[in-house]
């Protein structure tokens, strides 16, 4: 299965990527590299995803500055 690369500028879980076997990678404001699979932290955190309203009202999350701290065992911090 091919895997889909994404570099963006925040942390970022969107219903429009599941699915898609993303990988994404962004750089913070401290220069500090956040590699994660796009499904695999959905999938895991799918509950609390669906219940953040702004999940709900936008069908995504973001966060300029870091991974949130219940996805960081997931992700590649480099």
């Amino acid at each position: 299965m091919k895997t889909n690369k994404l570099t963006t500028k925040r942390f970022v879980i969107r219903k429009s990527l599941l699915g898609t076997n993303t990988v994404i990678t962004f750089t913070n404001n401290k220069d500090i590299t956040f590699t994660y699979d796009h499904d695999e932290i959905y999938s895991t955190y799918q509950e609390k995803f669906e219940t953040m309203s702004c999940f709900q009202q936008y069908k995504s999350y973001t966060n300029s500055n870091t991974v949130p701290k219940f996805c960081r065992e997931l992700s590649e911090i480099s």
